[in-house]
């Protein structure tokens, strides 16, 4: 009878697990969008294998901005500090798309193109917002499938 072995995670180990994953799950997205829809088209899966680990590294440094400006303005009293950490969220979350795809194009060039409707950006930022409800439905599906483990939350 084999012994049923109990292994931790250390943080490290944590963190590199979930980004593998997230890494992967947005290569898969981005890898359906391309075969399925014309408006996106990424030249060979190496391209697409860079160009994910380019996004999810964007995306990490864009919701650890978004969180340290609204914590900057979340222990400040009064309205106009609310209002302040609204604009400056959105502010942060519209011009990070133009940023990421600039870093693609810049990465890539010719080699991963978004078209369509505002050169591109719109077919972006659904591919963004797919990756998004991608990694968070894997993420819940693991979370799930272990209801006595307490959740630790990400750093980021």
């Amino acid at each position: 009878m084999a012994s049923q072995e109990i292994y931790e995670l250390n943080n490290p180990q944590r963190l590199f697990v979930r980004y593998t994953i997230a890494v992967l799950v947005d290569l898969t997205v981005l890898n359906l969008f391309d075969e399925y829809w014309d408006l996106v088209s990424i030249e060979s899966f190496t391209i697409s294998l860079a160009a994910a680990f380019l996004l999810q590294l964007l995306l990490r440094l864009t919701i650890a901005l978004e969180h340290r400006v609204a914590n900057h303005f979340k222990n400040k009293p009064g309205v106009a500090s609310k209002i302040y950490r609204g604009l400056s969220i959105w502010g942060i979350l519209v011009a990070s798309k133009f940023v990421m795809l600039e870093a693609i194009d810049f990465a890539f060039g010719d080699r991963v193109e978004f078209s369509g409707a505002l050169h591109g950006i719109i077919a972006f930022v659904v591919v963004i917002i797919a990756f998004i409800l991608a990694e968070a439905t894997v993420r819940k599906i693991y979370l799930m499938l272990d209801d006595d483990r307490e959740v630790v939350p990400d750093p980021v």
